[in-house]
Order: structure tokens, then sequence, then C-alpha cells
């Protein structure tokens, strides 16, 4: 039997990491964040294959490897990430499968089908995988993966998918086939690159404005802890359902539904709720505000500003939201303990907050760049080599590579 006939051309695509940089546990009551996609980034070295649909002895065979795809990538840390260095997917079963929850297969299963839900055309190709995403880094490895096949499907087999139909059929691949319960952000801001204010207040069609920002003299960095994530779902779940008791009480579903001096006027009436939920409501309505604030002082090149807004979204995050450790394990509070040294090394000349969920894992730091050696010293010595990764603002979102 002959060779299945393919495209021999290699196409290459991307899709970067991502940062948040403003709106902390904002996105899931319909509020604004600022987030950014970085320059870290997964890549694929991509062939599509063609099948033959009549006039060959083999067009069965040819139509089965159309309706395939191969995922293979020889670095170690993607194939820890993808359960394997060697993936099959068959397009011909786009059900969801209990079994691959959790899984690269999953994700690109999601993205399939909801490509097809849509009306838009898939088809089965190879593809040879790498990533300088530090995998468990809170820098959306698995949004800027499902980000890239949905690329690598417009790319291939067309389709006038728009950046943010991209990015809702990753979500849809995260939340129903992957079993993780994400919001949008980590997948907008991937597929839309560059920095931006997404405004979720209207969660079908978020707002989606680019900011214009000059962070030269600075470097992000975002700092990984440690700690697992793995029993901390209970923590994550019971700030959504405080937040959303508030909102309860004044007939809405979300916070971003209520006026702030509204909540304000009636906390005296809002305690029977816990005063954690209305504490985190405080924290809403404050960071909410902030993304806006953030935005302007970098539109208008006020740095100073901008780095003190950084701030003062870190410490409403651990005074209000309560979101930088666990209270199931007070002993273990690395995030606190980065915070702490970040503001014991950059106080009046950089920025520290939580990063992305909280309780445990990653800080975003801003470092005056004469700094970024000591930082990185200081970081490394207590949460471990390679637990510093210094980035920089990719303009690009996913795309198709032209080399």
């Amino acid at each position: 039997m002959s060779s299945p006939a393919t495209d021999k051309s290699v196409r290459y695509f991307s899709a970067p990491g991502r940062v948040e940089i403003g709106g902390n546990h904002t996105d899931h009551q319909h509020g604004r964040v600022l987030a950014a996609a970085v320059g870290l980034e997964i890549t694929a070295s991509v062939t599509r294959w063609d099948s033959v649909r009549q006039g060959d002895d083999s067009s069965a065979w040819l139509r089965k490897a159309a309706e395939t795809i191969r995922l293979v990538t020889e670095v170690p840390a993607l194939k820890t990430a993808l359960h394997s260095s060697d993936i099959l997917v068959d397009l011909g079963k786009l059900e969801v499968d209990p079994a691959e929850k959790g899984t690269a297969a999953a994700l690109v299963r999601g993205v399939a089908a909801w490509f097809v839900e849509h009306g838009y055309p898939i088809g089965g190709f190879d593809a040879a995988l790498s990533s300088s995403i530090p995998i468990g880094a809170g820098l959306s490895s698995s949004a800027a993966f499902a980000v890239l096949v949905g690329n690598i499907f417009k790319g291939l087999f067309g389709g006038d998918v728009s950046l943010m139909e991209i990015a809702k059929a990753g979500k849809y691949a995260e939340n129903v086939y992957f079993g993780k319960p994400c919001g949008l952000m980590d997948q907008a801001a991937s597929s839309y690159g560059g920095l931006n204010v997404i405004d979720f207040a209207d969660p079908e069609m978020p707002v989606v404005t680019p900011v214009r920002a000059d962070l030269s003299g600075y470097s992000m960095c975002v700092v990984n802890t440690g700690g697992s994530h793995a029993d901390l779902t209970p923590d994550y779940a019971a700030a959504t359902k405080e937040m959303r008791a508030v909102a309860t009480h004044f007939g809405k579903d979300f916070l971003s539904e209520i006026c702030s001096d509204e909540f304000f006027s009636s906390v005296h009436k809002l305690r029977y709720l816990g005063d954690r939920a209305n504490l985190r409501a405080i924290h809403f309505f404050a960071d909410n505000e902030r993304v806006l604030k953030q935005a302007a002082a970098l539109e208008s090149g006020d740095m100073k500003a901008f780095l003190q807004l950084v701030i003062d979204s870190g410490r409403s995050s651990l005074a209000y939201l309560q979101n930088v450790y666990s209270p199931e394990n007070p002993q273990q509070q690395g995030l606190t303990l980065a915070l702490a040294l970040s503001e014991k090394i950059l106080e009046g000349t950089g920025a520290w907050r939580v990063h992305g969920g909280g309780f445990a894992g990653t800080i975003l730091a801003f470092v005056p760049d004469e700094l970024n050696a000591e930082y990185e010293r200081c970081m490394c010595a207590v949460f471990g080599n390679d637990s510093c990764h210094f980035l920089n603002i990719r303009n690009e979102g996913g795309r198709e590579d032209r080399v």
C-alpha cells in the first residue's frame, strides 16, 4: 500500500503564556482584569494530513489518517504535562472521555468538539511540540496549549474564527473535557496577546481593550513559591461562593451588578453572611476599579502610580480577599513569605502582589533592572533554583508563525 498522501510543507504555530497584573478574583464576578501575554510560549511544527476522498484504493485508510491528530515532544517537562511523549486523538470520537481528564488529549478533543459544534472545519495533523513555559509556574500553560490547538485548526482548515472564539474553545475544553473550572481570562490573554484590560460584564462577549505601556527599566518576575494546588479546590470555591452570597443578598448573581455605594451602606445588614464574605466583596469593588486606574497610569506613563496600585492590589488580596494561604494549612505560607521578602528588597523601587488564584503558587513582582540579580538570588535561595521567571510582554497572541 502506498504511503498516505500528506502536505509535506511544515507550518509553525505558537501561543503564549500569560500573567495577571490587576484584578485578582474579579473575573468570576464578571469584573475586570489587566492581563498580558508573555514571551514564553508553546510551539508546534505541524504537517497536515490530506485525505483522498475517492478514486483511490487506499481512500478509507487515508480518511482515517485525516481524522487523527498525533502530538509528539522530546521536552521532558512537556512529556510530563502531556502524560506521554506521543499522543493520538481520534477526531471521529469527540465525546468526553472521563479517562482523559487532566490530559493534553482532553484539551485537543475539547477544542475540536467546540469547533465542530460551531460549524468550523477540523482535520488531522502531526505536530511536534516544544515549550518554554514552565509547567506549574502559574503562567497558564494549559490555556496556551488549548489556544495553540485552536490556531492550528484555523490555520490548516480555514474558518473565520475570531480571537475570542478561539479563547472560548479553549475554556470549553478546559472546563468540560480537561476538568478545570477556570474562567476565560487565561485563554483570552493568550489568544489576544499584548497587554489588555478585559471586562467580563458580558461573559459571552468580553470587551478587550489594549493598553499602551512602557515598562522599560523594569522586569516582570513571576516567583514560584512551590506548594501543591491539589487540595485547594475548597478554598477557591469558598471565595466564589462568598462573593456570590453577597450578590444574592441584593437579588443579583454577581458583584459586578451591584453599586459599591449600595454595598457599603448595607454592610451592617450583611454580617449574617460572615465577615470574610464582606471583606472579599470589599476587595472585589476596590480591585475592579483599580484595574482601570492601573491602565490609566500606564497609558500616561506614570510608573510610580502604577507600581503603587500593584502593591495596593496585593495588600488587598492579603488582607481582604485572604487568598495568600489556606486556612486549613496555616504553617505553609510561601506566598506571604515571598511577598514579605519582595517588600524588603523592592520597597520604594518596585512592586509585588499575589499572582493568579492564590493560596499557593506564585507572586508577581515588578523589579528595577538594576535589582534583577539581587532579587533572583534572594528568591532562589529561599524557594529553590529556577523559581524566578523574568518575563517580557509578547504583543502577538496565538498565531501561525511565518518562517
